[in-house]
C-alpha cells in the first residue's frame, strides 16, 4: 500500500538560487496528487526532493523535513529512500543496450533477487502492472528496451520503477513526450496504480491533472500558492493567482 507524505518547511537551493520557499504540504496515501504551474516554478525540484534526487546535483541543498509515513527520508540513506519512492521522468529512459526483461530485472538483482524463476515472475508481474505485458510477452527477452515505441518505453520505465515495490511513484511530466493514445494509456494506468501506490504527478496539462488527480497543488516562483481538492482548485480557487493561471491569463 502507498504511504502519505508530510512535507514541512521545505526549502531548496541550486547554488545561491533559492528555488523552493518554505513548502508545507500533506500528500494523501493511495491517491494521485498533481502539481501544476508555469515552467521554472519549482514543481520538478519539489518532486526531486521527495526521493532525494535533488541532492545528486553537487550544488544543491535542502532544509526542512519530508516524512514518508513515520520515516524522515532525510535521516535515511538516499539509496534506501529511492527504493521506497520510485520515479519516472519526462522522457522515457530505458537502458538501451538491455532487453525489455533486463531493464526490469536489473533493479531486482541489485535488491538481492537472483533466482531465475523468481526474477521471471517479478519481471512479468511488473510488466503486467505497467499494462505492457500483453504487448511484449513474445519478445521481452529478445528485444531491446530502446526498440519499442515511445509510449511502450515509458510504460517500461514505470515497470522498472514498480519492480522493487515502492510505496510512492513520482512522475515528472510522464506523458509530455507521448502521442494522445499513449498519453491515455498512461492516464488509465495511473487510475489502476493508485490502488496500491501513492502517486505524485507533475504536469503542464491542466486537463490531465483534472482527469487523474484527487488533489492538486499550484506552484509559482518557488512557492506553493494553493493546494486543494482538484475539483475545487479548478472551479473555485481561493487565490487570484491560481485563477489567473488556470484561466490562461499567464503561463
Amino acid at each position: 500500500m502507498g504511504l502519505g507524505i508530510e512535507v514541512r518547511n521545505l526549502n531548496a537551493w541550486y547554488g545561491k538560487t533559492h528555488t523552493l520557499h518554505d513548502i508545507s504540504i500533506m500528500i494523501p496515501a493511495n491517491q494521485a496528487t498533481a502539481l501544476i504551474g508555469p515552467s521554472g516554478c519549482g514543481k520538478s525540484t519539489f518532486v526531486r526532493c521527495l526521493n532525494r534526487m535533488h541532492e545528486t546535483n553537487p550544488i544543491a541543498r535542502v532544509t526542512g523535513s519530508v516524512k514518508l509515513g513515520q520515516l524522515d527520508i532525510y535521516s535515511e540513506a538516499a539509496v534506501a529512500v529511492r527504493r521506497r519512492v520510485g520515479m519516472v521522468f519526462q522522457r522515457p529512459n530505458p537502458f538501451p543496450t538491455m532487453s525489455i526483461y533486463e531493464n526490469v530485472a536489473t533493479g531486482l538483482r541489485l535488491s538481492g533477487v537472483n533466482r531465475r524463476k523468481r526474477l521471471d515472475e517479478m519481471v512479468e508481474r511488473s510488466l503486467r502492472r505497467a499494462a505492457l505485458w500483453e504487448e511484449v510477452k513474445d519478445v521481452w527477452k529478445k528485444k531491446s528496451g530502446a526498440s519499442i515505441s515511445g509510449g511502450q518505453q515509458q510504460r517500461l520505465c514505470i515497470a522498472r520503477a514498480l519492480a522493487i515495490d515502492p510505496e510512492v511513484l513520482l512522475m515528472d511530466e510522464p506523458a509530455s513526450a507521448l502521442d494522445p493514445i499513449s498519453t491515455s494509456k498512461i492516464e488509465d494506468l495511473i487510475f489502476e496504480l493508485k490502488v496500491d501506490y501513492t502517486i505524485v504527478i507533475v504536469t503542464h496539462n491542466m486537463q490531465q491533472a483534472a482527469r487523474v488527480a484527487e488533489m492538486t497543488g499550484f506552484f509559482l516562483n518557488g512557492n506553493l500558492v494553493e493546494f486543494d481538492a482538484t475539483t475545487k482548485l479548478f472551479t473555485a480557487p481561493t487565490d487570484k493567482r491560481t485563477e489567473d493561471y488556470i484561466t490562461g491569463r499567464f503561463g
